[in-house]
């Protein structure tokens, strides 16, 4: 095993669907990363509990299958949690013909994950040089969730910035995730810092009616100012920090919609726009 790959234990799992699901593990005493980064995550299905409980009551699973189970795969995974935690929290959709999802939905507490210690993103907010840290625009959808829940869950993003907002799409009132944690972040984190930023959450459902939530995909909604108005406050080229994250056509259809209205990408520490290509 390469002296970057620890194992670790998972302590907690939270099932928010039957596809979605966040769980936390323990975490390495010399391991580091900045909010906004991912890891790399490894499973080996003949490990877990499940698997190993259906070995004791199946005769019928043959060496075949046990060979494809014993295998490590590894996977990337923003992390949700602080860099400040003493745990690592991640969360997760179960794509059925995944390799990897599709064995990690049968976690249990208690079960040993491998966890690569070398970090990698640029998804942090450290790339910023220009413009200065004002107006902090956070666009998820689903998983891509995560990396932002990191940043604000560290002191710095609220004392670097005036207001945060934080746009999060998801097809059903179930899928959005971490709703109450989303709420809870100005008083668990703002109220620590002297002048803090404001956060605005703007939650958006799209293949249902929920009352107080945008409907519509984000790039019609920042086409038609729909997003920016119920942010209130415009996006400007001089103060403006984006961040994508999440489906990759919203990323990239976003992307498109956000040049169109004069905003650039940050390239060098200098420009507007921020995303993370790793899926």
């Amino acid at each position: 095993m390469s002296d970057n790959i620890q194992k670790v234990t998972v302590l907690s799992k939270t099932t928010w669907t039957p596809n979605l699901f966040s769980f936390t593990v323990s975490r390495p005493d010399s391991f580091k990363f900045t909010a906004g980064q991912f890891v790399r995550l490894g499973v080996n299905p003949s490990q877990l509990q499940y698997y190993k409980q259906q070995n004791e009551m199946s005769e019928d699973i043959n060496d075949e299958t046990n060979a494809a189970l014993n295998e490590d795969i590894f996977r990337a995974y923003s992390i949700v949690s602080s860099p400040f935690d003493e745990v690592l929290e991640f969360f997760s959709i179960v794509i059925p013909e995944g390799a990897f999802t599709s064995q990690l939905q049968h976690l249990q507490v208690g079960d040993e994950l491998l966890l690569n210690t070398m970090p990698f993103g640029f998804l942090t907010l450290a790339r910023y040089q220009k413009p200065l840290p004002k107006d902090l625009w956070l666009l998820a959808t689903g998983t891509g969730l995560a990396p932002f829940l990191s940043m604000l869950q560290d002191l710095k993003t609220w004392e670097d910035y005036e207001h945060i907002i934080l746009a999060y799409s998801a097809r059903s009132t179930d899928e959005l995730a971490y709703v109450k944690k989303i709420e809870s972040l100005q008083a668990d984190f703002g109220s620590l810092v002297d002048n803090p930023a404001t956060l605005t959450f703007i939650p958006i459902v799209t293949r249902e009616y929920v009352e107080g939530a945008l409907t519509e995909r984000l790039p019609k909604l920042l086409l038609e100012s729909t997003l920016q108005e119920r942010a209130g406050m415009d996006l400007n080229i001089d103060s403006t920090h984006v961040m994508l994250c999440g489906n990759p056509d919203m990323v990239e259809d976003t992307k498109e919609m956000l040049k169109s209205l004069g905003l650039v990408m940050n390239r060098r520490g200098e420009g507007n726009i921020a995303v993370e290509n790793y899926w």
